[in-house]
């Protein structure tokens, strides 16, 4: 390790890179200078728990018990879940609740969550009783809902106050309040009654009723509320968190715009998982078993799929063997229309993961999708026509493939279009595996469909 790197940003960014490239080397470096790794995880949380991530569970095991309970706590918060869970798994109960004690309810229900039933229990047995409420009060919602992204302890003040003593309140209150955003003001029944900035709060003058410069009657969300509406509503009335209520207006809780851009990016790479039949909870850092599991049953699907097109394609042994030709030419109408297929899908679905498409909508969208292929086909059909004909010496053989490719990108581009607006129909998930789908459509139009025109024109 270079001596010069003594500030402690840049030694942690050194350590960070040497943890990813050769990880041992960290291991040994950090384990020899415990004073360098204990400054390095009170200034610089993030790259140490990335360092941690990086190298070996045993080292960072060791890592994280030297550190005081709160220090340690904060590590485990920006870690990866399942990584911080897994860490938590391989110590003494005793040692894990002590670290999860340190964490607010809604970080700790987020690595608890994916700690094994034997593991949380033991956990939650050595845990006090108010802890366990909070943790299993998050628990008992989605991860994916207001409820489950939410803080439990938001700045909140009881209404009559005047501005001053809500300021002064705010200064007993700041040790324990992690967002200072917005000041939620609650009737004696803890009911939701109003919201005041907090710059709002400061800049009033000290003898101002709070009920005069509160909004009241705030927008909420209940905890049910799924995280894609909740996003929808922060980003429309760009507020920075959004209260959480019961469905009699109690306060529950906050969930900042933080939270919300993190939940929306974990969805964006569950859908990207979730399009070619990958679990969508799974991360490089899911158990090996759990990996297979979520997997196997979309791979069988493939594989009955893959066979399903072999049948078609053996239907046609005649032509193949009258044109063997043709059986290089295959692929190449399948997988323009498999491509554009897969444009015209990723467009789709990126709309809904923005906006629901209203049902007046849908028929427009697969016009248009009608229209791209048409166009697209006529271009890349002639094309390939023009090319397998030049090469082959055989206009007709040309046309045949001219021809299938024009069928098949329009087919492609409205199955591309109609697969996940369909799933979303049935209720499930657009990205939902739709990629083997769209796949089987294409390659089924574009083998059988070719060999189907070249049968009837040869």
């Amino acid at each position: 390790m270079n001596p010069r790197l003594r500030r402690p940003r840049d030694l942690a960014v050194a350590l960070r890179q040497l943890a990813r490239r050769r990880p041992r080397e960290a291991e040994e470096y950090l384990e020899t200078h415990w004073e360098e790794w204990s400054a390095l995880a009170v200034a610089d949380p993030h790259d140490a728990a990335d360092i941690l991530e990086a190298i070996d569970e045993e080292a960072a095991i060791r890592l994280i018990s030297d550190l005081e309970p709160g220090q340690a706590a904060e590590l485990l918060e920006e870690m990866n879940n399942e990584v911080a869970a897994g860490l938590l798994e391989e110590i003494s109960p005793e040692s894990a609740a002590s670290l999860v004690a340190e964490l607010p309810a809604d970080e700790a229900a987020d690595i608890v969550g994916h700690l094994e039933v034997a593991a949380r229990s033991a956990i939650f047995d050595v845990l006090d009783d108010e802890a366990v409420d909070q943790i299993a009060e998050v628990l008992r919602y989605p991860a994916d809902s207001a409820g489950g992204l939410m803080s439990m302890e938001p700045a909140m003040l009881p209404d009559g106050l005047t501005a001053g003593e809500a300021i002064e309140a705010l200064r007993r209150l700041h040790q324990h309040v992690d967002h200072l955003h917005y000041v939620y003001v609650v009737d004696t029944e803890q009911r939701l009654v109003g919201v005041v900035s907090f710059r709002e709060l400061v800049f009033s003058r000290p003898g101002t009723a709070l009920d005069e410069v509160m909004v009241a009657n705030p927008i909420a969300v209940r905890a049910e509320t799924d995280r894609e509406d909740l996003a929808e509503l922060i980003q429309r009335y760009g507020f920075v968190a959004m209260p959480v209520v019961d469905r009699l207006g109690h306060l529950l809780g906050a969930v900042t715009v933080d939270d919300v851009l993190e939940a929306v990016q974990h969805e964006a790479t569950e859908d990207i998982a979730a399009m070619v039949g990958a679990g969508p909870e799974e991360t490089i850092y899911t158990p090996f078993l759990r990996s297979v599991r979520s997997r196997l049953p979309w791979t069988a699907v493939n594989l009955g799929t893959a066979f399903l097109v072999a049948f078609t394609v053996s239907r046609f042994e005649p032509i193949i063997d009258q044109f063997a030709v043709l059986a290089a030419y295959m692929p190449v109408v399948a997988s323009v229309g498999g491509n554009s297929g897969a444009q015209s899908q990723a467009i789709i679905i990126r709309a809904m993961a923005v906006d629901t498409i209203p049902a007046q909508v849908t028929r427009r969208i697969l016009g248009r999708s009608v229209l791209i292929g048409l166009t697209n086909g006529l271009v890349v059909g002639l094309l390939s026509g023009l090319i397998a004909g030049g090469l082959t010496g055989q206009p007709k053989i040309g046309f045949v493939i001219g021809l299938a490719t024009l069928v098949n990108l329009i087919i492609a581009n409205v199955a591309g279009s109609g697969i996940p607006v369909l799933l979303h129909r049935l209720g499930q998930d657009p990205a939902l595996a739709s990629n083997i789908f769209l796949t089987l459509i294409t390659d089924m139009f574009g083998f059988g469909g070719f060999l189907a025109i070249a049968t009837g024109m040869l």
